[in-house]
């Protein structure tokens, strides 16, 4: 029988290097699962130990088509034999389907904004005249701001879906979705791991919908200091406190996600509506120089102890007579 290792599920090795260079200063055994493609016996054992998976909803952007579904399989597998998975089969339902999310956090009580699904360019105009006021389109299968637009008017929605610009989703669900009108340009992402809060993170948005907080994901020069000294996009929030932090860790445990972030913003009434759950989390490296934290750390603490808590529990093989 092997020892029990941490294995990293994931399809992209950028956004796993932060959290190796942590699992390697704390000398724990692991191995990286890249999931892109493969062949799955299901006749054959899984290894034991701790399994983590960082499947993310945009893999079908970089040439990844199918590694989320493969990934199901693969988590399925795992759980069937009883393996310790962090973010299993039910976390990455969640996270390549928004239409999943808001259902799931509808039945925990925390509000959403009000969304439309639709298939198809026709009944996408067709979910938005049911809008007044402004409104923004965004991908059911989403991340890395995919698909998400901000419209004052259906006709300006009929030109984007009729031009070149028009981005259909991988799965043909749009979501349409009433435009929540904050007095302040920023969101806010609470951070969790092992279903416990870590910190939050305030994400300025006058740059667009991109909001993804790891170095990778920023355009280019976006890291050198500006002669201007604007203001970083990314602040993580001292002694943040809210009532949402309890609603979100009851709903973490009642969805089986390990290792999250959850993002809300505020309307003029300070009313707070929870538009995404990613569990497939990043963090910034700026942000978390200047705030002294470093929440990669937090994750591979956090393998390392369920694997000594694996190890613990083994029952030691008797000596053969």
């Amino acid at each position: 029988m092997s020892t029990p290792s941490i294995y990293v599920i994931h399809e992209n090795t950028p956004w796993t290097e932060a959290l190796v260079c942590e699992l390697e200063r704390l000398g724990v055994p692991y191995e990286l699962w890249f999931l892109d493609e493969g062949v799955l016996d299901l006749s054959e054992q899984p290894p034991h130990g701790v399994f983590y998976s960082r499947m993310s909803a945009s893999s079908h952007t970089r040439d990844h088509r199918f590694a989320a579904e493969y990934t199901g399989c693969v988590l399925r597998w795992l759980e069937a034999h009883g393996r310790e998975v962090l973010n299993g089969s039910h976390a990455l339902a969640l996270e390549i389907s928004k239409v999943a999310q808001y259902e799931a956090l509808s039945l925990s009580g925390i509000r959403t904004p009000r969304t439309v699904a639709a298939v198809g360019q026709a009944s996408v105009a067709k979910a938005a005249a049911l809008f007044e006021g402004p409104f923004i389109t965004k991908h059911n299968r989403g991340g890395k701001g995919l698909g998400v637009r901000k419209f004052d008017d259906t006709s300006s929605l009929h030109a984007y879906l009729e031009g070149p610009d028009y981005e259909a989703p991988i799965d043909g669900v749009t979501l349409v979705q009433a435009y929540i009108d904050s007095p302040q340009r920023f969101i806010t992402r609470c951070e969790f791991v092992g279903g416990e809060f870590v910190y939050a993170v305030r994400v300025d948005t006058a740059g667009g919908f991109e909001l993804c907080p790891a170095d990778v994901c920023l355009p280019p020069g976006a890291m050198c200091p500006a002669e201007d000294a604007q203001s970083p996009q990314f602040t993580i929030v001292e002694g943040f406190s809210s009532p949402l932090i309890g609603q979100y860790e009851a709903f973490l445990r009642a969805n089986r996600i390990d290792i999250a972030g959850i993002e809300f913003i505020e309307d003029r009434d300070a009313t707070a509506f929870t538009y995404d759950v990613n569990t497939n989390t990043n963090y910034n490296a700026q942000a978390e120089a200047q705030a002294g934290c470093n929440a990669m750390a937090v994750i591979a603490q956090h393998l390392a102890g369920r694997l000594e808590a694996q190890l613990a529990s083994r029952v030691p093989l008797r000596a053969a007579s």
